[in-house]
């Protein structure tokens, strides 16, 4: 049985692991104010962190779940993962390794 490149059916992997993991990794870009402000309370706090940046880690922890919960960002991280996915079946040639430059000579 051949798969179909555009085929939108989500095995169990992908829509708990895969999708989950893009959304991680942009939660993460579109909160990167927040990120920045609890790296920075870490590194400047040493071994008091726990207590001196419960502010900054409760702002992370805010951003990033009220993208982990709406629904349009899910959705806008399945159709990014659709398409890489589709891009693979056509090609076999992972984002990744298709994104570096080839070498030159």
């Amino acid at each position: 049985m051949a798969l179909d490149p555009a085929g939108q059916h989500l095995r169990h992997v992908e829509k708990d692991v895969l999708i989950p993991k893009i959304m991680r990794e942009k939660a993460r870009e579109r909160c990167s104010e927040q990120v920045q402000d609890f790296t920075k309370c870490c590194k400047d706090s040493g071994i008091l962190m726990v207590v001196k940046c419960r502010k900054e880690n409760s702002a992370l922890k805010e951003c990033l779940t009220a993208h982990y919960n709406d629904p349009a960002f899910y959705e806008e991280c399945k159709m990014e993962y659709l398409k890489e996915r589709e891009e693979f079946r056509k090609t076999g040639i992972p984002t990744k390794k298709r994104l570096q430059k080839l070498p030159t000579s």
